[in-house]
């Protein structure tokens, strides 16, 4: 395996070891949050410690990093593995230049974000980071599958991260209203990206099979340009180096 290859596992790995566990605690304590609200409106009290909130909170912000740090990660990968195979950065430097600043304006603006009190600045640095990310995703290498865009991880994935983001800019507002209207909101929000990351989780294992590694790509793209995809065909193997036993 080579390090491209690696790069590209690095994905997947980071959803399957940090993110999905993520979110099956977050779940967790967003219902035991749920039923120790019901127990006090009903009893005036709940076994349920108080601290649940509190988690639930801490590791909503810590799931919004993961899932756009690792968004970041698959976008750097096709779009520079695209820049290295095309030599970009000699026919079109300028643009190699602005990718990269997009990155980095992504990133300070996702940590701005986290920093920030005021609602009008959590709203705009919320959406710089969607921005930044929207505007990467639209670069060319990023395997997309448009035309399947209902069953697209990269739809899939954008979409969950831009909710995350949202759900994170309007986090200290559903502690501040009393009309419980920001937290309808937040819990719609949640749901929706709850059906997303399921969605991900199998579009997600389908392109670890689509996706090759580097020593099958030649093979693959000589399938897909014989449209193999859609009707029966073979290819010939590439011809191999004579081996000197001599």
């Amino acid at each position: 395996m080579e390090f491209r290859d690696a790069i590209l596992l690095l994905h997947p790995a980071i959803a399957v070891l940090v993110v999905f566990p993520l979110i099956g605690v977050i779940v967790n304590r967003a219902l035991q949050v749920r039923q120790r609200r019901l127990q006090t409106l009903a009893i005036g009290k709940s076994k349920i410690p108080a601290t649940v909130g509190q988690e639930h909170t801490q590791l909503g912000r810590w799931l919004t990093g993961a899932v756009v740090g690792i968004v970041l990660i698959a976008f750097a990968y096709d779009i520079f593995g695209n820049i290295l195979d095309k030599q970009l950065w000699i026919k079109a430097p300028f643009q190699v230049v602005f990718i990269g600043l997009l990155f980095v304006a992504a990133i300070a603006s996702l940590y701005l974000l986290y920093q920030a009190k005021q609602k009008n600045w959590r709203a705009i640095f919320a959406t710089l980071t969607g921005i930044a990310l929207v505007v990467l995703g639209c670069q060319d290498g990023i395997y997309r599958k448009t035309d399947q865009w209902y069953t697209s991880h990269y739809y899939y994935g954008l979409t969950s991260a831009l909710l995350m983001i949202l759900s994170l800019s309007i986090l200290p507002e559903i502690y501040k209203d009393k009309t419980n209207r920001w937290r309808k909101v937040h819990i719609t929000i949640s749901a929706l990206a709850l059906l997303l990351f399921i969605g991900q989780g199998i579009t997600g294992t389908r392109s670890l099979l689509e996706v090759p590694l580097t020593w099958q790509e030649r093979y693959i793209n000589m399938l897909y340009e014989q449209k193999c995809d859609t009707k029966p065909c073979t290819i010939q193997p590439l011809s191999l180096p004579k081996i000197n036993n001599e």
